[in-house]
């Protein structure tokens, strides 16, 4: 059984990165992403509807993670990733998704891919593939950071940057398993113009923003 995730050795190192890190408003506006990095278009933005209340704004990076980018694209327009839970969520460190078993052992029916490393940085809102020990086995898992760690950058694909609606990954149950996870109710990229489901009484998370898109380290 071969259990993708973000490994605990590395998570250590992070953590002790993470003492000297400031907070996002301490480090002030993010460097703007240049413009190989980002394509900001409606095919290129992944909309994650979450049970936690509301709708997750994802920007794709396709020139900095194409093989990656286009594998999230098709597996959320086959709706491999509706009703699929966070099975692995860390305070403090990221959040878990796209296995369907929930056990962190699944994936989808398509192959690994090829590892593309980049030297975008994991910080707050980054979204990156997960994988086993073997840098090139990534398929339908990934997880979004809620705070920065460094020590993963160059070591998993980073493929888009949450850019709207963060508060709803923040709200995320915690656990490894959580004892109630959450989950994505809905994936769709914008160019298909998918209506988000209907959500319970209006959340005063909604209509959080984000900081401007940013891949400088």
């Amino acid at each position: 059984m071969k259990i993708r995730t973000i490994f605990t050795c590395i998570f250590a190192a992070s953590a002790m990165i993470f003492g000297a890190v400031p907070s996002l408003a301490q480090q002030g506006s993010p460097q703007p992403a240049t413009a190989a990095a980002v394509q900001v278009e409606p095919e290129n933005i992944l909309y994650l509807d979450l049970s936690t209340g509301g709708r997750v704004t994802i920007q794709l990076y396709p020139l900095l993670a194409p093989a990656h980018v286009e594998r999230i694209k098709t597996l959320a327009r086959r709706g491999f990733y509706d009703g699929i839970v966070f099975h692995r969520v860390i305070e403090g460190f990221m959040a878990q998704t796209g296995d369907p078993t929930g056990t962190g052992s699944g994936d989808s029916d398509l192959p690994d891919l090829s590892a593309e490393f980049s030297t975008a940085a994991h910080i707050r809102g980054t979204v990156s593939m997960a994988r086993t020990a073997d840098e090139n086995s990534a398929n339908s898992q990934f997880f979004i950071c809620f705070q920065p760690r460094f020590a993963l950058d160059n070591k998993y694909t980073v493929f888009g940057r949450v850019t709207g609606g963060m508060a709803y990954v923040d709200a995320i149950a915690r656990g490894e398993p959580p004892a109630q996870p959450d989950r994505i109710v809905q994936a769709s990229i914008a160019a298909d113009n998918r209506p988000p489901p209907v959500f319970a009484p209006a959340n005063p998370a909604q209509g959080t923003t984000e900081p401007p898109i940013s891949i400088s380290g």
